[in-house]
């Protein structure tokens, strides 16, 4: 086992080539290729309707792409699905916890899902809360928590089974900026301290540190691709993030 998650340290944790998908006659994504490398915070940069949730629903495997390639760890999603989704973690924009149920309850029931007992999803879900101080929240039901307490213990709800590679779809929507800023430092913490790939879709230019890795998504095509820092350079990512897609981030 230490010797296959030493291996995926070499292979890109998500690699998308030349990914192209249409809803009917609109095309929703165009030719989209990029990376996320084992250890890192990358951003997907796009305001509403540039295609980040089709390119999520065709990493995550519900949609079926029409062409290009996709890689988790080095499986191809089409030859060895099963081997590519069992190194994913997903959180999506819609929240995913029962409210009626306690935190232990929703970690157990997340790690049955993968196929996890319900003592070491527990252990697990324990070690990860304990990291930004909620650990002792188990026994709480989640209608008690905050918004950004609640989008935490998703996180590591998708965490359990210790994938390589974490989806992030607009995962900060509706919190206040206190909120969002805990749970974007979280998760950079978790890429660094675990080998984490990240992929962190969003619109917010303040989640995204100087030195992310940033793909610009704009009407289903990667406009740019760069350091947060390269991309931005003397203008800063906002303003250039606004000259090339006429948008505005905020």
């Amino acid at each position: 086992m230490e010797d296959a998650r030493a291996a995926e340290q070499t292979v890109p944790a998500l690699l998308v080539e030349d990914l192209s998908h249409s809803y009917g006659v609109r095309e929703a994504l165009r030719g989209v290729s990029l990376g996320v490398a084992p250890g890192s915070f990358t951003a997907l940069l796009g305001v509403n309707g540039a295609g980040k949730t089709t390119l999520f629903n065709l990493v995550t495997g519900l949609f079926a792409r029409r062409s290009g390639r996709i890689e988790v760890c080095g499986h191809d999603l089409r030859r060895a699905p099963r081997a590519a989704l069992a190194r994913l973690g997903v959180v999506f924009q819609s929240r995913a916890l029962d409210a009626n149920l306690t935190v232990a309850q929703n970690l157990a029931y997340m790690g049955a899902l993968r196929g996890i007992g319900r003592r070491a999803a527990l252990a697990r879900g324990e070690e990860l809360l304990d990291r930004i101080g909620l650990a002792d929240r188990m026994g709480d039901k989640v209608r008690a928590l905050s918004g950004g307490q609640s989008r935490r213990i998703e996180i590591a709800g998708s965490l359990l089974h210790r994938p390589a590679l974490l989806l992030c779809d607009e995962p900060t929507v509706g919190l206040d900026v206190k909120s969002r800023r805990g749970i974007v430092d979280y998760v950079h913490a978790l890429a660094a301290d675990e080998g984490l790939g990240v992929l962190w879709a969003t619109h917010l230019i303040d989640e995204i540190a100087p030195d992310d890795t940033v793909h610009v998504l704009h009407k289903g095509s990667v406009l740019a691709t760069g350091s947060a820092s390269e991309i931005g350079g003397a203008e800063g990512l906002s303003d250039a993030f606004l000259r090339m897609t006429g948008s505005e981030a905020a």
